[in-house]
Formats: C-alpha cells, structure tokens, sequence
C-alpha cells in the first residue's frame, strides 16, 4: 500500500491540471478523469473516490484513450490514468457516509459559510474575478488593496523557486497596491455585494497619513463591505512610510488603526508582516488602537534567483530586480509560528485571527485553523492552479470533520496550541527509535548516507541483503533517517527512557 500510495502520490503530482481536460472528455466511462487526479494531487483521495458514481469502470479492459488524449503525453510519458483510478476505486469500501458537518465562522461577528477566503491580491481585483469565485464556493474576498494613489507597476513582476520536479515551491511578486483609482474600486465593491449580499467582502485598504486611513475606511464602509483590512504589510511598496514600514512600527500601527476606527463601524482586520522578529508587539499595538482582529502572515522580504551569466535576479525587469514579497507552500512554517505565538500570547488572548502564508490543501487550512486561525486566505495556490481549488478545500476539509467527530469548523480551532510548548518544556528524557520495515526497504542507501554525513553514523547497509541495520547505542532518535527515505519503510519504533538507554550501552561496553 505504500508503494501504491507513492506512486500515486508521485503521478497525480505530474499531471499539468489542464482547463477542460482532453482526459475526461476521451473516457468512454464518462469519468471525470481530470477531477479525480486534482482531488488526489490535493490531498483529498477519498474526494477523488466519491467521484467514482456507480460501478461503471472499466479501466483494466480499457485501451485507455484518457492517456492518449493526455496534454502531458505530448513532451513526457502521460499521466497512468488507470492506475490513478484503481486507487481511487480501491478506497471507495472505506468511504464511511458522511455526518452533518458545519463549515460555517462567526468571526469577529460576520457569518461566514466557510472558512475559505481569497487574500487581497491580484486574484481579487476585479468584480468579474470575484463573482467567479463567489459562484465557485469561496465564502469571501479581501480585495486587492485599495489606496487614494494609483501605482506605476513594473513588468514582468512575478518569479518562482524551484526544486526537483517541483516548479513552483516558492512565489516572489513585485507588485504592489490596486492599480484601479479609487472610485474605480469602490464601485467594484459595490457591485459584487449587490450580486452576492450573502458573500462576504472584506476591504483591504493602505493610506499614507491618518487622514488617508480614515476617509478610506469610511468610503469601503459606504460601498457595503463587510469588513476592513489594513495593509500593514506589504514588503514592496514604492516609497517610505506603507505597507511593512508601517508593520514593523508599532507606534504606526495603533495611530492608523485608531485613524481607520474613528472612519468606521465595521470589524477591523490589521494585516501583519513577517518581516519582523516578534509579531506579537504590532498585533497588541493595532489591538490598543481599536482593530477586532488580525491577519497572518503578509508575504517575507526576499531577493531570488540570481541568473550566473548575466547576475540579474528575478523577476528581471530590464536586467534589474528589487526585494519583493515571497510566498507559497515554503512560507507555511513561518506562518505558523507566528500565529500559534500570537494565538497563544495572553495579551491577545481571545483575539480572532485570519491566517495565510502557503496553503494550498485542506490540510494546510486545518492545521492553520487547528493553530488559533478562525479563517484562512489563499492567494498563491489559486495563481497556481485556479479558484476550482476550493472544491478539494471544502471536500476535504468536511471529510476529515465528520470522520474526526469535531463536527463543525469552529470546534476544530485551536485544538493544537496546548502541544506548542517551550522548548525546555519537551520530554528530554526518552528517545524514540526508529523502526525499519524491511519488507518495503528497497535497498537504496539514503538512510546509511544521510546519517552517517548528517547524524550519528548508527545505520550501516548489511552488504548482503542490501538492508539497513541500527546500532542503538549510537542513535539518537533524531529521525532524518525516516525523513529521507523515499518509500516510506522507515516508521516510529518504541520509546525508551534515557536511563534505559544508559544503562543497555553500560552492559554492552
């Protein structure tokens, strides 16, 4: 089953997730080919099982025609497609029937019909793009950012990092607030909530003095949004004084939050930035200047790929490149530090908070919301892969909901913030091992290599049989062992007490 789950893992991670796929139009079973290798590709295989309707799947006797039509076909081997829907149909006897299950947030007193939000950026800014969205499933929208300026933007302004087969783990953008004026934007806001009043918009706004703040917030307020997001955050803009300068400046941070409270009525979201050693010192200053919550994290300053024949760095525009923002599945960590601190801060104990920073699946959100995280907000994801995403997010997470028992997204928040410990506070005085199935080893040596140039040197290759064997008294239960292995065989084994450790390499000596 391992290997199964690897190869699967590894050909849905191939597929080029096509725009009305060839795949599913060439199925002579009427699958929807396409849906069930993204429900796979986004950690929702249970997902890609239900969309198995009925009996009618003949893939063993088939001459696959789904392959043939297969876009990735044309410049590689295409996508295994039948292999794909074997496991899909192997999982459906372990579908249990789904419990009622409440995805719907009350949060920071605004009904939302799920935790799903697009964060303010290019994928927001437009009624067309929104109202998509709305119509797809996505409970809101914080729009891209409005200000009382319109900025000259640079072409190109988009670059990625890559890594292996994967080409797009990392995401930097140059760009930087609504490049739409003003009344431009508040008409827009106006239109997507006359389409779709149950819909939730959220205004992110950016002024450059107080004055600024307070006649933006009054404004959103009189479009219909819902709620106010203030950019405290961005990493890019042009000039002193926006955006991450003012996020890193707590005494900035109360004096417009109080400029945008003294415009409006509505809930108030400070948008944090990362870039900024304790994130916890500007979420209590906008707190004190009257914000009802917060959002995490904004995009992390970075400088990316240098070009070693001509040393522009990317995205080049015209041979030069400036900091920007990064963003992507490698930010997740990092926003989930500072959110399980601010979560667990008792000065903002209580403090509703709207997480980002790298999700792409439902499991990504669950665990941003298992942290303290009310909603969460995806940005990079749909750049990548489009807002259809959030049919794998909402069947996933209701999936994983209803066969926990936690029954609703409410109850799921902040379940994991009592294991965030000190790190003096861990147990120091056991070692788990790790355990070798040697059944599924395939013999490669990673693990040999990998502790013996990075650990303790307690895993040596039996020359014979081509399978790892463990010196106990050299291991330290570190597991970079079970990290590396490719296939999986390596798995938590006992744990045992340090004093029993000890005392076993005290009779062996």
């Amino acid at each position: 089953m391992a290997y199964q789950e690897m190869r699967v893992k590894t050909e849905a991670g191939k597929c080029f997730l096509c725009e009305d796929a060839p795949c599913s139009k060439a199925c002579t079973c009427g699958l929807p080919v396409s849906d069930i290798i993204r429900s796979i590709r986004f950690e929702n295989p249970l997902g890609a099982a239900k969309k198995l309707k009925g009996e009618n799947v003949r893939c063993s006797f088939c001459p696959a025609p789904c392959m043939q039509a297969c876009t990735r076909g044309k410049v590689a081997d295409a996508i295994r497609i039948p292999e794909l829907v074997h496991y899909a149909k192997g999982l459906k006897s372990g579908l249990k029937p789904l419990e009622d299950v409440d995805l719907s947030i009350d949060f920071c007193g605004v009904h939302f019909e799920n935790p799903f939000l697009l964060s303010s950026s290019i994928i927001g800014s437009n009624a067309e793009m929104v109202e998509k969205a709305y119509s797809m499933g996505w409970a809101g929208v914080a729009v891209k950012t409005i200000g009382m300026f319109v900025p000259q933007e640079v072409s190109p302004r988009f670059s990625q990092l890559s890594k292996e087969e994967n080409p797009f783990i990392g995401f930097k953008n140059i760009e930087q607030i609504s490049d739409h004026p003003l009344e431009e934007n508040l008409a827009f806001l106006r239109k997507i909530k006359k389409d779709y009043p149950e819909k939730v918009v959220i205004a992110s706004i950016m002024g450059r003095n107080e004055e600024e703040w307070t006649v933006l917030a009054q404004r959103v307020e009189e479009a219909g949004a819902d709620m106010v997001e203030c950019n405290f955050s961005c990493p890019q803009m042009v000039g002193e004084g926006m955006g991450s300068d003012v996020g890193i400046n707590p005494e900035l941070v109360e004096e417009y939050t109080r400029a945008v409270r003294k415009g409006t009525s509505l809930p108030i979201l400070a948008k944090m930035t990362p870039n900024i050693t304790d994130m916890r010192v500007p979420a209590r200053a906008a707190m004190r200047g009257g914000a009802d919550g917060i959002a995490a994290i904004n995009t992390i300053k970075s400088v990316m790929n240098i070009d070693l024949e001509s040393f522009a760095s990317s995205p080049s525009v015209a041979g030069k490149s400036s900091v920007g923002g990064y963003s992507g599945k490698a930010v997740k960590p990092i926003a989930l530090r500072f959110i399980s601190e601010m979560a667990a801060d008792p000065s903002l104990a209580g403090v509703p908070i709207s997480g980002m920073g790298g999700i792409e699946t439902w499991r990504d959100a669950a665990e941003f919301m298992a942290l303290g995280c009310g909603t969460v907000q995806v940005t990079t994801a749909v750049m990548q892969y489009g807002y259809r995403i959030i049919d794998d997010l909402i069947a996933g997470l209701t999936r994983y909901l209803s066969d926990s028992g936690i029954l609703s997204a409410e109850g799921l928040v902040g379940k994991a913030l009592p294991n965030i410990l000190p790190a003096e506070d861990l147990d120091r005085q056991s070692i788990l091992y790790p355990k070798f199935q040697l059944s599924e080893c395939v013999g490669c040596g990673r693990c040999e290599v990998s502790c013996y140039d990075g650990g303790h040197q307690a895993i040596h290759m039996d020359p014979a049989r081509r399978v790892p064997k463990l010196d106990a008294n050299k291991c330290a239960g570190c597991h970079l062992c079970r990290l590396v292995c490719p296939v999986g065989a390596i798995t938590n084994g006992p744990r045992v007490s340090t004093a029993a450790v000890k005392e076993r390499s005290e009779a062996t000596a």
